[in-house]
């Protein structure tokens, strides 16, 4: 008997921009008629890869185009690629909450889904009616949600609450019973999106645990979408990179990890193009900007130190404005988490402001680094957060190569003293 669990086989994903539905109604004209002679979709050859950053010249684009891979039972397979790939999308079709355009999907077990925090519960529903309410959406019988209840309750953390409606949880006590959920009523296969990211390091510790705990004891099937690259490394067993909806390398999580970092999946410059409205942003934040230089000479390397600036758009007035820079490691261990202040109340107006920040020479190891991007008010309430605004890499120009670096994060040059405290005129060895 096969052991695949999951089959993907030439799946794409169209989405129509701008208006809700399939168009006009010559299109759907168009369609009834191709089906009746059994041609393809007229509309299925039109469309562009979903390119966020680019101004499209068609109404269609690809979130996803021609997707094929194979999931065996018990593997952990890891989606990575940048914010706009598909990762979302491709676990929402698997999930059967939203139908492919083409292609075919081939499945084998229960599928427990946490894509978004608190899918499924009800929030006027207590912890407890939510437990009950999930596991029969999952195909449970009350008998066996009742078995797993306790151990559901206590790997969640949230026992004194559980009767509690959960419109009253806090994100994370969202995220801890749905993972709970999820992971304890014993799907065959468990997709899991970012939502890991709003616990606790504990929780996400013990989430991790879990994930390998079901795949290599309980032989299930774990699909697991993170920007964490070291939680990838951690947990997975084989991994898929996308880019603008399509599947650039498949291979081991160490192979995929490498690929995605090594490749020009951050950018060292964003600049946006078009009206102020259309930036990434809010109604408080517009980013215009990005970018990461030397600070000396050509290239960013060990000895050049680094130059980075942002520009921005800020739509709010009368306010404490500060712009926090966030520096991760590829294995996302935090170099610094650095804010400034960028106007006083009584300065704080419409306007565009430009930061620069250098740091200096001998500070950074060889190795590949992402920028976080975090704009608050006061340094206490969040305007607007983007994160992976750019990656870039860190050259060792004294080994030419990045593959045999020190270990450590940062490299600094250190000046060493060294002397003779005592001279030993014998030297006695029994």
């Amino acid at each position: 008997m096969s052991s695949v669990a999951i089959r993907v086989e030439e799946l794409s994903k169209q989405y129509r921009l701008g208006e809700i539905g399939t168009g006009t109604l010559s299109h759907d004209l168009n369609r009834w008629w191709a089906r009746l002679r059994g041609k393809e979709d007229p509309f299925a050859t039109i469309g562009e890869v979903n390119d966020r950053t680019a101004k499209g010249a068609s109404d269609y684009v690809w979130s996803l185009r021609d997707i094929n891979f194979e999931v065996q039972q018990g593997e952990v397979l890891g989606i990575i690629g940048r914010n706009g790939a598909g990762k979302s999308t491709l676990l929402k079709i698997l999930s059967k909450i939203t139908a492919p355009t083409t292609g075919r999907i081939k499945l084998r077990g229960r599928i427990a889904s946490l894509l978004e925090v608190g899918t499924g519960f009800h929030p006027e529903l207590t912890g407890r009616e939510n437990v009950y309410l999930n596991g029969a959406i999952l195909g449970m019988s009350r008998q066996e949600i009742t078995r797993k209840f306790d151990e559901i309750v206590d790997f969640s953390g949230v026992e004194r609450y559980i009767d509690t409606p959960v419109k009253r949880y806090s994100s994370g006590m969202y995220v801890r019973l749905a993972f709970a959920v999820a992971a304890f009523l014993e799907p065959e296969i468990l997709i899991v999106d970012e939502v890991l990211a709003v616990g606790d390091a504990e929780f996400q510790k013990k989430c991790i645990g879990r994930m390998k705990d079901v795949s290599v004891n309980d032989g299930r099937t774990v699909l697991f979408v993170s920007h964490n690259m070291a939680a990838v490394k951690q947990m997975c067993t084989q991994g898929l990179v996308l880019r603008q909806g399509q599947v650039v390398f498949s291979g081991t999580e160490k192979t995929a990890v490498n690929f995605y970092q090594s490749t020009n999946e951050g950018n060292t410059r964003f600049e946006h193009v078009g009206s102020l409205e259309s930036a990434p942003g809010n109604d408080n934040i517009r980013l215009l900007k990005f970018e990461v230089s030397a600070a000396h000479g050509d290239e960013i390397a060990i000895s050049s130190g680094v130059r980075f600036e942002v520009v921005f758009l800020n739509q709010k007035t009368n306010i404490n404005l500060d712009v926090t820079f966030e520096l991760t490691s590829a294995d996302e261990v935090t170099v610094f988490h650095h804010g400034v202040m960028v106007t006083a109340m009584s300065d704080s107006q419409r306007a565009i402001y430009a930061v620069v920040g250098t740091l200096p020479p001998n500070l950074l190891n060889a190795g590949v680094y992402r920028f976080k991007l975090i704009f608050g008010e006061n340094q206490r309430y969040a305007l607007y957060k983007q994160e992976d605004v750019c990656q870039f890499e860190v050259l060792n120009e004294s080994m030419g190569s990045n593959n045999s670096v020190l270990p450590g994060v940062i490299r600094p040059t250190i000046d060493y003293q060294v002397q003779v405290v005592e001279r030993v005129r014998q030297v006695v060895i029994s």
